[in-house]
């Protein structure tokens, strides 16, 4: 995973102030004093959009937006984004930065069907901590907004992923690697599949906690079967999402 090279057209660069965030989210004390623990600065860094990408726009997606947030902790609370992502009536892509690192972070935001100017935002995924000097990367190649929001944010999604199975023992035997969507799989069908992931792995940690618990023979034979499933299923899982061909928009 790497950090990208915004096109020097796409600078915005206007500092967000807090109270503006409350204003527009109905921000209560709690959330108020989450952002003054964890959030130094917000920066709307970059506009992603026809005139400064050359790219159409679609019904789905018009614009992109990039915030920049400079975190006073290592582990930004969720809240946070979402109440940003709540208040921008576009996708964003956040560059989380803390004491010389940063990170990438998303959601996939779609419009709602049943009220437009309404936002669905699915769980974050996030990459791993990167120094800021890290080599930066442009853009990747896309025919529309739609598909460089997609492009943006499948190494995430793969990301995340990835790291979902990394703590089960016994990881699938199916070789891992990061790819582009499939031509049939929509960016909401894959994250729905990296849902599954992870529901399953939690899964697994509740079977192995019983597992430890048990002390009849039987009881743990029956446990062990119904791990060996769900790990099975983690491994199918994770092989359809690896045996994706690569393509281009």
């Amino acid at each position: 995973m790497t950090l990208y090279d915004w096109p020097r057209a796409t600078t915005f660069g206007r500092v967000v102030p807090k109270n503006r965030i409350y204003k527009h989210s109905g921000a209560n004390t709690a959330l108020k004093n989450l952002f003054v623990r964890e959030v130094d600065q917000i920066i709307w860094s970059h506009k992603l959009a026809p005139e400064t990408v050359n790219l159409a726009a679609t019904r789905q997606v018009t614009e992109i937006q990039v915030f920049r947030i400079t975190s006073r902790t290592a582990t930004l609370n969720r809240d946070v984004l979402l109440t940003i992502d709540r208040t921008i009536s576009f996708p964003l892509i956040f560059e989380i930065v803390y004491e010389g690192l940063t990170r990438l972070a998303a959601a996939y935001k779609r419009a709602n069907e049943a009220d437009s100017t309404r936002w669905v935002v699915s769980d974050y995924f996030e990459t791993d901590w990167l120094p800021e000097d890290t080599r930066h990367t442009p853009l990747p190649v896309a025919t529309n907004m739609e598909a460089l929001y997609e492009h943006l944010l499948s190494p995430l999604v793969d990301t995340h992923s990835a790291r979902l199975v990394q703590g089960i023992a016994e990881p699938p035997q199916t070789s891992y690697l990061p790819a582009m969507p499939e031509e049939s799989a929509t960016l909401g069908a894959r994250i729905a599949r990296t849902d599954a992931i992870k529901a399953r792995t939690r899964d697994i940690e509740r079977i192995k906690a019983r597992l430890a618990r048990e002390k009849q023979f039987n009881k743990r034979v029956a446990i062990n079967a119904e791990l060996r499933a769900a790990k099975n299923e983690i491994e199918h899982l994770m092989s359809a999402h690896s045996n994706i061909k690569r393509r281009s928009r």
